[in-house]
């Protein structure tokens, strides 16, 4: 029995996850059908009765890698944790997904090329499944802490965009440190350093007593392992044999 008669769900799953890979080493362009079929363990005509065109799988890859995120994101919001506590605890498990998820960060720098080149539609609906709910409720943190006099009076609409910053800067200059710097940023080593150094220039900026803020990051990076809760597929993909057949490659350069 096909997996797919097993067990729809997985096979559409297995298809989603190839389609990232795909979508994050090659782009949109050069994504090809033929490649995510094959990396899925599938044929093109269940490719396709799940997903009408390339776009649409596109889409669909794109906002399945965003899901991750905001499963691990909301997780943390959800705890009945302090709110400094949430605040960093929220940066750091924002920092794990993107370290261990190569997938996910090469796919935002792909979508931020488009939709900065006007092609909005998928752009659009990340921001309101994704980037406004988590807005919206990391904003009601951060007002509570203000508060209760435990954080800076600080505006927080500019507090979270400087925060994601801060997080995501680090994975986009990776070429630049290691070529400056001499040293690969994504070692254990260095992303260790980097979790520390991260939680305490953020934690610098937003609670009032710094003396708080140290003990914070402490718990967090005590709490926090360096893996998501999501199970890392990119990880055990690397690790997997090729399942495409000898004779396979010379016949999919032949269609698109």
């Amino acid at each position: 029995m096909s997996l797919a008669r097993k067990n729809p769900e997985l096979s559409r799953r297995a298809i989603l996850e190839a389609a990232a890979a795909e979508f994050a080493n090659e782009g949109i362009a050069g994504a090809r059908i033929d490649a995510i079929a094959a990396a899925a363990g599938v044929n093109k005509a269940l490719l396709y009765y799940y997903f009408q065109d390339k776009e649409s799988l596109y889409g669909a890859a794109l906002e399945h890698t965003f899901r991750g995120l905001l499963e691990e994101l909301v997780r943390i919001l959800d705890t009945d944790r302090p709110v400094g506590y949430k605040v960093l605890a929220y940066a750091l498990t924002h920092f794990n997904y993107v370290a261990s998820h190569p997938h996910y960060r090469r796919m935002v720098q792909h979508e931020m090329m488009r939709a900065g080149a006007g092609q909005m539609r998928h752009f659009q609906k990340l921001v309101q499944t994704f980037f406004r709910p988590l807005l919206h409720r990391l904003t009601e943190v951060l007002e509570t802490g203000i508060a209760k006099g435990e954080f800076q009076k600080i505006e927080p609409f500019q507090f979270v965009n400087s925060m994601i910053a801060v997080v995501v800067f680090y994975f986009t200059s990776v070429p630049v440190m290691s070529a400056v710097g001499g040293f690969d940023p994504l070692s254990p080593a260095a992303l260790s350093r980097r979790r520390r150094a991260m939680l305490e220039f953020i934690g610098g900026a937003l609670f009032v007593s710094h003396a708080q803020a140290a003990r914070v990051v402490s718990e967090v990076l005590e709490n926090i392992t360096d893996a998501p809760a999501s199970s890392n597929v990119e990880a055990r993909q690397r690790h997997k044999p090729a399942k495409r057949p000898s004779t396979e490659p010379h016949r999919r350069r032949q269609v698109r």
